[in-house]
């Protein structure tokens, strides 16, 4: 690897584009121009919520690193993520077509990340064909990755205001007891999120009665992000264990289940955080409404079905140990956190799940809802914003 990433003290600086009312955070990715050359800068998830520190890309390596080990996560902010990393290796004269094939399969199921490679090298591309030279087709490059942010950031305002004219005819009584899984607001997106700027946009409106934050384990992205989120923005919220969500189903104290989504198949069928289809299970029993919020480019016409979305499989020790999210480094590696289980200990770790679409209420989209879902439903939303944007092969 040419350059690892560097760490720096964050502080709140200027980022891409964001939604009206989106708590002062740290961005959770931007493009930065600098004396020595263009750097992507995220907002390092794994030390949250204990501190906010910021990693520097300098190249495409560092920043696939980054990926590897959830220090960026999230279907659309890896879209945004793969497009500045096409664009960064563009601009800095590395070799494009390599970065792409480097960026693309870094992470297999989150959808976004090989779509936003793909626009980014789609627009290089033309720029070579159309006579530029390397600075321009860089230029192009970068300027279809802003694109892209500025459009997410679009999508997830659109989706937070049908998510809430849904809700308000799902549960008129309004004063929303919501459950969420894993992290969906503005840590994932260029904007407020998915899942959450549909309770954001509840919270704004004076609906929001309690957000229920499942842990999430073994990342505990519930725990450190959604909750770190839930407090900055001053929603009433609750964390709870994900074993713990049952109870609640049979306590009657849950209104309706939002979480995001990495990958939707052509038929409905969702991928998301593992621990998702067990809700959604819970939701069809107890009779609660089971709703995914995901922008249009998380859905895979190009996959038929729940069965061929390929899930990720995660390193073991991410269930054997524990890690300790302040400490630099702590997790990325076997032997690097607390153990919990005896050496030697074989884990089975998914990162995702897969949803059949039976079970799921309804698919918020920036383009409207489906449901009931159904493939003719979604195929039809996703033509309305689809005009070959990325659909060139890497």
């Amino acid at each position: 690897m040419a350059d690892q990433y560097a760490a720096s003290a964050a502080s709140a600086v200027p980022g891409g584009p964001r939604s009206p009312g989106v708590p002062d955070l740290v961005p959770a990715l931007r493009w930065e121009e600098r004396p020595e050359g263009p750097v992507v800068v995220l907002l390092d998830q794994r030390r949250l919520p204990a501190e906010e520190v910021e990693l520097v890309c300098t190249d495409v390596p560092a920043l696939v690193e980054a990926i590897h080990v959830l220090a960026v996560r999230g279907a659309p902010l890896l879209g945004i993520a793969g497009a500045y990393g096409l664009a960064l290796a563009a601009v800095r004269g590395f070799d494009v077509e390599e970065s792409a094939q480097m960026l693309a399969h870094a992470r297999p199921t989150a959808v976004n990340l090989g779509y936003g490679v793909r626009r980014a090298l789609t627009a290089h591309r033309n720029a070579l064909r159309g006579g530029a030279d390397a600075g321009a087709a860089g230029a192009a490059a970068l300027a279809e990755a802003r694109a892209l942010h500025r459009e997410d950031a679009e999508a997830s305002a659109r989706m937070a205001a049908h998510g809430l004219a849904l809700l308000e005819e799902l549960l008129p009584g309004g004063g929303y007891r919501i459950l969420t899984h894993c992290n969906t607001g503005a840590l994932v997106s260029g904007g407020e999120g998915t899942a959450m700027a549909v309770a954001g946009a509840a919270h704004r409106a004076g609906e929001l009665r309690r957000l229920w934050v499942d842990e999430t384990r073994p990342l505990l992205q519930g725990a450190r992000l959604t909750a770190y989120e839930a407090a900055r923005a001053g929603m009433a919220y609750t964390l709870l264990t994900d074993n713990a969500a049952g109870s609640l189903f049979a306590a009657g104290e849950v209104d309706a289940v939002l979480i995001g989504a990495d990958r939707i198949a052509a038929d409905g069928s969702v991928a998301n955080k593992v621990g998702s289809y067990p809700l959604a299970v819970l939701a069809r029993y107890h009779h609660v409404p089971f709703v995914v919020v995901a922008p249009t480019t998380t859905v895979d016409l190009g996959t038929a079905e729940g069965a061929a979305i390929e899930v990720e499989q995660r390193p073991g020790h991410e269930v054997t140990e524990l890690a300790a999210p302040s400490v630099p480094g702590a997790g990325t590696a076997a032997g690097s956190g607390m153990p919990v289980a005896p050496l030697g200990t074989q884990a089975y770790n998914p990162a995702f799940d897969i949803t059949p679409p039976e079970l799921v209420t309804a698919i918020i989209t920036e383009n409207g809802v489906v449901s009931p879902v159904t493939e003719g439903g979604l195929a039809e939303l996703c033509a309305r914003s689809r005009s070959g944007n990325g659909m060139m092969s890497i």
